[in-house]
C-alpha cells in the first residue's frame, strides 16, 4: 500500500486587513516532504501519526508539503496556486497511491477561491480517480461545502475546543481510508446545516456531553465517524455556518438520518452553549469582586487565532485607566517594541510605544515607561501534546507594577509557560489577561480561581447577529430567531 500526505492550511478572517502570504506561512510552517521530522505541531500532528501508522503496516509513505499559516486575512492567490500545485505535482508524481490524506483547516480562503480545501480536494480526486481513497481532517472551525464532501470518502474535524486531538482525529481518518482502500467498508458522508453561527466550548456541559456521545456513536451500527463543524464566523463565504457530519459505512440514508438527528441536539442546546461574555468593565469589576487570584480574562476580539492582529490596546487602556498593577497580560504582536527593548537590554528602562499598530481595530498606541525584565530569543509554549512558536519575546514591567509579555511571531496566548518561561510566577497575581478566544483554556483553567470571557472592540465581533456578510446570505440563528421557518 501507498499512502500520500500533505498539510495545507489556514483560517481566513474576511475581515481581518491582515494579508495571508508567504512570510505568515515561514513564520508557521512550511516544510517541504520533511514535516514529520520535526517537532509535531497542531496541523503536523497527523502527518507524524500517518506515517507511524502507515509504516507499522509496511507501507510506503510519499509526504508532500506541509504549509500552515497563523490566521489572518485572504491569502495571496498566487501563493495559494503555488502550493496548491505543488501537492497536485508531487501527488501525480507519485501515482498509483492507495490512499491520499490531506491536513487542513476547512476555512482557508484566497482571493478568487471561497473553498480552498474543496478545490484542492476536488483537483487531487480528478488525478487519483474513484478507486483511491481520499480522507481530509478539518479544524472544528470549518465551512463544510458540497465540494468537500463530493471529493472525499471521509472528513474528520476536531471534537475538542480547546483543539487538543488534532493526533487523535488524525489516527481516526488513516482507520477510515485504511479500510475503504481495503474494500472493507465503503465509507458515505452526509451533512445537516444547523443553521446557526457561534462558537461552542467542548469542556463545558452540555457541550462536553455531546462530544462524549458523538464518540459514543462511533463503532456501532455502520456509523464510522461523526463530527460536529462549528463553522468559522469570521469567513464571510457561502456555506459558513455549523454543520454535523456522519460518515457511515454504505448506507447514505442512515447517515443522513443521524446528522438530522444530531443537529436538532445542537439546536435544542442554542441558548445554554451560547457563549458567554461580558463587557470590559463589568469584567474588571467581576474580577475585583472574585478576591483570590488569579482571574484569567480572555481578550476575546484580539485573539490572534481567529486573524486579529493581536495588538489591540483595549483592555490594556482599561486596566490602567483603573491603576490594576498586579496583572499580567499578553502576547502583544509587536516586532518594534521587541527590537527597541533587545537594542536597550535586560534591566533597561525606556519609553515604549506598544500595540495599536496594525489597524484601526488595533485601537491607539500606549505610551508606558517600562523595565525590560526579561529577553528570550526563539520562545516557545505548549498547546497539548504539541508546541507552537512565539518568535523573540520580552516581558517589560511599567512603572506601576503591571506585566506585559510583547512578541515577534503573531499568535495567541495557549498557556501559563508564555509567562513562566519569561520568570512570571502567574499564582501571585490578581488576573491573568490572556489575547484568545478558547485555546487558553486547556492550560490556564488548572490555575485560575475564575475565567471570563471579555466582550469589546477588536477584530472578532462577537455580537454574531449583527456580522456585516455580504457572500453568506441563508438565514441563522441568532440573526433570526427560527431560521428553519420556510422548510
Amino acid at each position: 500500500m501507498k499512502v500520500f500526505i500533505a498539510c495545507l492550511g489556514t483560517e481566513t478572517n474576511t475581515f481581518s486587513p491582515i494579508p495571508t502570504g508567504l512570510r505568515t506561512f515561514e513564520e508557521t510552517m512550511l516544510y517541504r516532504g520533511d514535516a514529520t521530522r520535526h517537532t509535531a505541531n497542531l496541523f503536523s500532528a497527523p502527518l507524524h501519526a500517518w506515517r507511524e501508522m502507515a509504516e507499522a503496516e509496511d507501507a510506503e509513505v510519499v509526504e508532500s508539503l506541509a504549509a500552515f499559516a497563523q490566521p489572518a486575512g485572504f491569502t495571496v492567490r498566487s501563493l495559494y496556486e503555488a502550493f496548491r500545485d505543488e501537492i497536485l505535482a508531487d501527488l501525480g508524481a507519485a501515482l498509483p497511491v492507495d490512499m491520499v490524506l490531506f491536513s487542513m483547516h476547512g476555512a482557508m480562503v484566497a482571493d478568487g477561491y471561497d473553498d480552498c480545501e474543496g478545490d484542492l480536494l476536488s483537483r487531487a480526486r480528478d488525478l487519483v480517480g474513484a478507486d483511491v481513497a481520499i480522507g481530509a481532517e478539518f479544524d472544528l472551525h470549518c465551512s463544510i461545502t458540497p465540494a468537500i464532501t463530493a471529493a472525499a470518502d471521509a472528513i474528520v474535524t476536531f471534537k475538542e475546543y480547546p483543539h487538543t486531538d488534532s493526533r487523535e482525529r488524525g489516527e481516526e481518518l488513516y482507520r477510515l481510508c485504511r479500510d475503504r482502500a481495503r474494500g472493507t467498508t465503503r465509507p458515505v458522508i452526509a451533512t445537516h446545516d444547523c443553521r446557526m453561527i457561534s462558537t461552542w466550548r467542548t469542556p463545558i456541559e452540555p457541550m462536553a456531553g455531546f462530544v462524549r456521545h458523538m464518540k459514543d456513536l462511533e463503532g456501532k451500527d455502520g456509523i464510522l465517524s461523526v463530527s460536529f463543524a462549528h463553522g468559522f464566523p469570521w469567513g464571510d463565504v457561502p456555506y459558513t455556518s455549523a454543520k454535523t457530519i456522519v460518515v457511515a459505512d454504505g448506507d447514505g440514508d442512515q447517515a443522513a438520518a443521524l446528522a438530522a438527528t444530531l443537529a436538532g441536539k445542537v439546536w435544542t442546546m442554542r441558548e445554554e452553549t451560547a457563549p458567554q461574555l461580558t463587557a470590559l468593565d463589568a469584567a474588571l469589576d467581576e474580577a475585583l469582586a472574585v478576591g483570590a487570584g488569579p482571574v484569567v480574562l480572555a481578550d476575546v476580539a484580539d485573539n490572534a487565532g481567529g486573524g486579529a492582529p493581536s495588538d489591540a490596546t483595549y483592555v490594556l487602556q482599561g486596566l490602567l485607566a483603573r491603576g490594576l498593577a498586579n496583572v499580567a497580560s499578553g502576547l502583544y504582536w509587536d516586532p518594534t517594541a521587541v527590537r527597541f527593548c533587545k537594542e536597550a537590554g535586560e534591566g533597561a528602562t525606556l519609553d515604549l510605544r506598544i500595540g495599536g499598530k496594525c489597524c484601526r481595530e488595533s485601537g491607539p498606541p500606549v505610551d508606558l515607561t517600562v523595565t525590560v525584565k526579561r529577553i528570550l530569543d526563539g520562545a516557545i509554549q505548549p498547546f497539548g501534546m504539541v508546541t507552537m512558536p512565539i518568535g523573540d519575546a520580552v516581558w517589560v514591567q511599567a512603572d506601576n507594577g503591571l506585566d506585559l509579555i510583547l512578541n515577534t511571531v503573531r499568535t495567541q496566548t495557549f498557556h501559563p509557560d508564555a509567562f513562566a518561561q519569561m520568570g512570571i510566577e502567574l499564582t501571585e497575581k490578581a488576573m491573568v489577561v490572556v489575547k484568545s478566544s478558547q485555546h487558553f483554556y486547556d492550560g490556564f483553567a488548572p490555575i485560575a480561581s475564575k475565567v471570563i470571557y471579555i466582550t469589546g472592540e477588536g477584530t472578532l465581533n462577537t455580537d454574531f447577529a449583527t456580522i456585516p456578510y455580504r457572500n453568506f446570505t441563508d438565514p441563522y440563528w441568532p440573526r433570526v430567531a427560527d431560521p428553519f421557518t420556510d422548510d
